[in-house]
């Protein structure tokens, strides 16, 4: 396999992982080597979309160790998905012990430490038995998927171009939007498809209560830099990013100010720099971010913020929280969780 010339794209590996919630109880794990699945037609997943998933990566670092960025924290994420979808989720050990199970029969799938790809991990679980009626689902399926992957955008730090849309929600105010359900990505593709027939790469969603401030872009989170600030948006909107909490704590560790809260739109001007942030991407800088009074206008006003490269401060942050990962630098947080292979 071409390790460097991956992207974040679907290749079928060894095996899949997938147990079920019946009758109180979670059934023993199963490892398949097919990745179909035999689902009511009448499930609830398909039906009402009672569906949520996580995004964890594993890395070879640079001592050949295999080890996971956070999945504890994915673990809990998943429980509130489940939690606010009245269904039931694994425990944070078993979620665990899964993704390891995972990675220990995916190996032959697991980039070397020389290529700077990983192996991308897919906790999802669903509402899995039949039902007609609008509830939560009694019968779920967990499963653990997994494929080797490249940058998600841009790539190598590649900044991306993106449009602020206006006009359109990717989640509504005390909704979805602060868990990591399926819909709130399908929400999203409207605007993302009319967002990439203009060029650009990722769109910018405005906090749907107020709509004067930042909220997420489609598949990540928003963070800029003023002077030795590290900038994020609070919002009840927003899910919570395992990547941009580990931002957020390594700048406070590498000296920044940290400060997330409300973050109106007026701001973009004064800002040194803004990107995108996410399990899939770690960071990609925006080089510029236009903004319309709705997305189908040909009236921009354009903030712009690198023509190529990243810029400094987010290249530090990047560097620190990728030379975690690759076992490159001492990991002073306890991040990482090491796999026995």
């Amino acid at each position: 396999m071409d390790w460097k010339s991956l992207t974040f794209s679907y290749t079928k590996t060894n095996t899949m992982l997938c147990c079920y919630y019946r009758n109180g109880a979670w059934t023993p794990v199963e490892s398949r080597t097919d990745d179909n699945i035999v689902l009511s037609a009448f499930a609830g997943s398909l039906h009402y979309a009672i569906e949520c998933f996580e995004g964890l990566k594993a890395f070879r670092g640079k001592d050949g160790k295999v080890r996971m960025f956070r999945p504890e924290e994915n673990a809990k994420r998943l429980r509130r998905s489940a939690e606010f979808l009245g269904i039931e989720a694994p425990s944070i050990e078993m979620f665990v012990q899964m993704c390891e199970q995972a990675v220990r029969e995916n190996l032959d799938f697991l980039p070397p430490y020389e290529s700077r790809a990983s192996l991308y991990l897919r906790p999802t679980l669903l509402g899995y038995g039949p039902q007609l009626g609008v509830a939560s689902s009694h019968e779920t399926m967990f499963m653990v998927l997994c494929s080797p992957v490249g940058a998600y955008t841009g790539g190598n730090l590649e900044p991306v171009n993106c449009v602020i849309a206006r006009n359109y929600d990717r989640a509504a105010p005390f909704g979805t939007g602060s868990h990591k359900v399926g819909g709130n990505y399908a929400t999203s593709l409207y605007s993302l498809n009319i967002a990439h027939k203009q060029g650009y790469k990722a769109v910018l969603y405005v906090t749907p209560d107020q709509r004067e401030n930042i909220d997420e872009f489609n598949s990540s989170n928003f963070f800029a830099i003023k002077g030795n600030s590290y900038i994020t948006p609070k919002s009840g909107s927003i899910l919570p990013s395992i990547t941009n909490k580990s931002l957020e704590e390594a700048a406070a560790y590498l000296g920044m100010t940290v400060e997330r809260r409300p973050v109106a739109i007026s701001e973009l001007s004064t800002f040194d720099e803004v990107g995108e942030c996410g399990t899939a991407v770690v960071i990609t800088p925006v080089s510029h971010l236009d903004d319309k009074p709705f997305l189908e206008s040909d009236e921009v006003t354009r903030y712009t913020f690198v023509e190529e490269g990243c810029g400094p401060k987010s290249q530090r942050l990047y560097d620190f929280i990728t030379g975690i990962q690759y076992a490159e630098i001492e990991d002073p947080f306890g991040w990482t969780h090491e796999v026995e292979c």
